[in-house]
């Protein structure tokens, strides 16, 4: 049904040497949204941008004309879910993934737009807990749980309907207490035939990261921060040989120092941030170039070179955002909150 009654206003953000903005687009629904993605209908830069949404509540909301109006889609027997990641291939296909214990970490698929899911994927145990889901195709897709037995555990689908758990013989056990963040649904990357996740909750925030989809792995330290159970990495993304690590403590939202990192060989050694972003950040997203967008319960950063520098760029709360290029940009917060960036 459409979402109706949300509030429209535009916050201007200034920074040097350019001027950025968030434009607010929803806010309102009694939601916690964590999970968003944007596709465009056609490769046409002026094309309308068709976005999806997620969170707390069993709440996916869905706009095909670049946020001007939002529909409410609803998932039977959802209601009581907290889904954290959603990946959209255009208006009519979306996968969305539900965390939790056992039969609560759930993945939906439609391929109608929202009128119907299939529910692809169910925890058939108590000790699988999904963190996230990504994928590289329609029919493509990985997502990943904390530790079961003593290892990571991480699914796949090659027909977008058949989840199979990856053998595990050839991962790194998990340190005791380590395991992944779901704060943003972005803690697992896909690029090419490389799979990354980042790690925290232990005494070291780790990168693991496989060249083969997933049937060998390394893993390498980071100078993240990760000294309890509320720190560690919780996004990571990747373009050419950069990548970028994000995170800190989110129970101690200012604390800059350890929370933003980068690796200029594709994840081998990793660097902190010269200047870091400030304070805890739960998503990072490259924009265009070397121009990359992160954002955390108390504001936003650019970093115009790959993540070695971050400028502040504002103070909003967002849990998660995503990007199609360097002029469309979206994030999504608490309060059902959904905004534009330019």
């Amino acid at each position: 049904m459409p979402v109706v009654g949300f509030l429209l206003f535009a916050v201007l953000l200034v920074s040097p040497p350019s001027v950025h903005s968030w434009s607010i687009q929803t806010s309102g629904p009694d939601t916690n949204l964590r999970g968003i993605s944007v596709a465009s209908v056609s490769s046409s830069a002026s094309a309308a941008s068709v976005i999806w949404a997620c969170g707390s509540h069993g709440v996916i909301l869905r706009s095909t004309d670049a946020g001007a109006t939002w529909t409410r889609l609803h998932v039977p027997g959802a209601d009581l879910l907290d889904f954290r990641s959603i990946q959209a291939f255009g208006a009519a296909s979306a996968y969305v993934m539900s965390i939790g214990t056992g039969r609560q970490s759930r993945i939906y698929r439609t391929l109608d737009g929202g009128k119907n899911w299939t529910l692809e994927y169910i925890g058939n145990r108590s000790s699988i807990f999904l963190d996230d889901l990504a994928c590289i195709s329609k029919i493509a897709c990985f997502a990943l749980s904390d530790p079961v037995d003593g290892k990571f555990l991480l699914l796949a689908t090659r027909d977008g309907k058949d989840w199979r758990e990856l053998p595990r013989d050839r991962m790194p056990p998990a340190l005791p207490g380590e395991g992944v963040f779901a704060a943003s649904g972005t803690s697992l990357a896909v690029y090419r035939r490389e799979i990354y996740f980042g790690t925290g909750g232990a005494s070291r925030a780790r990168v693991f990261r496989s060249a083969d989809m997933g049937r060998t792995w390394t893993v390498s330290p980071t100078p993240i921060a990760a000294a309890n159970a509320s720190s560690g990495i919780f996004s990571i993304a990747r373009k050419g040989k950069n990548v970028i690590i994000l995170g800190g403590d989110y129970k101690d939202t200012g604390r800059r120092d350890r929370a933003a990192a980068y690796s200029l060989d594709g994840g081998v050694t990793w660097r902190l941030a010269r200047c870091s972003v400030g304070g805890f950040r739960s998503a990072v997203v490259f924009l265009g170039g070397a121009t990359v967008l992160a954002v955390g319960p108390s504001g936003e950063d650019i970093s115009q070179d790959a993540g070695a520098s971050w400028i502040p760029v504002g103070s909003l709360n967002f849990n998660a955002v995503a990007a199609l290029d360097s002029q469309r940009a979206w994030a999504v917060g608490p309060k059902g909150t959904i905004a534009r960036y330019q």
